[in-house]
């Protein structure tokens, strides 16, 4: 799964900021501390998106920039069609001991449009409340069949499923109330005026000016 989910970051990375460098592919990446949270090695970044450009899944534009040698990259079709096979497993499918995928997921649902956002994290909650369910009743029938220990961890995992349920519960509010903004909405929401964003943004611009030309 560490390879989805890796594959999956990256091509929803060139689908947000498309046109877009590796370099700046690295730097939004690591301010999303996928370093800590997904094990991406910041190095393995490069590699990654010239794979994904080999498989056929980006579209790579080498261009010149002020002088300069710069690999661009488009997601392609196929980029988009596998970018929304993982997300929608990783948002619809519950693992009581590894959340890594639903992270990665929801980083990435602005790609999406809020009836698909509803639909997919309401397929989850229907599997989390499942889970939790069966869960639980394999406690209660092992709770004397294994160490005290081993069933306070499976405590700490019910723990874990039932604060996420609730957690889940209100994002659906707010994604259903309009709280949260998703593909072709307006948003109030802006980055800081020293966020890299905006550089990254004009440089979209001359980026798409150059393919156009």
């Amino acid at each position: 799964m560490a390879g989805d989910d890796t594959r999956m970051l990256l091509l929803g990375a060139v689908a947000l900021f498309e046109p877009v460098n590796g370099y700046q592919i690295r730097r939004e990446l690591m301010s999303w501390q996928v370093d800590q949270w997904a094990n991406i090695n910041p190095g393995s970044i490069y590699h990654a998106l010239t794979s994904l450009a080999d498989k056929g899944h980006l579209t790579r534009h080498d261009l010149v920039d002020n002088g300069r040698a710069v690999a661009v990259y488009e997601i392609s079709d196929s980029g988009r069609a596998e970018l929304e096979r993982l997300i929608t497993r990783s948002l619809e499918a519950v693992d009581a001991y590894n959340g890594l995928s639903f992270y990665a997921a929801f980083s990435l649902v602005p790609l999406l449009e809020r009836p698909v956002v509803v639909q997919h994290l309401s397929v989850r909650l229907k599997n989390l409340e499942r889970t939790i369910k069966e869960l639980d009743a394999a406690v209660r029938v092992n709770a004397r069949m294994v160490p005290p220990h081993t069933v306070s961890a499976l405590h700490l995992q019910l723990d874990k499923l039932r604060a996420e349920r609730s957690w889940l519960v209100e994002v659906l509010d707010d994604v259903r109330s309009g709280k949260l903004f998703f593909v072709g909405e307006t948003s109030d929401w802006a980055p800081a005026d020293d966020d890299p964003g905006w550089q990254m943004d004009a440089d979209r611009k001359r980026y798409r000016e150059m393919l156009r030309g």
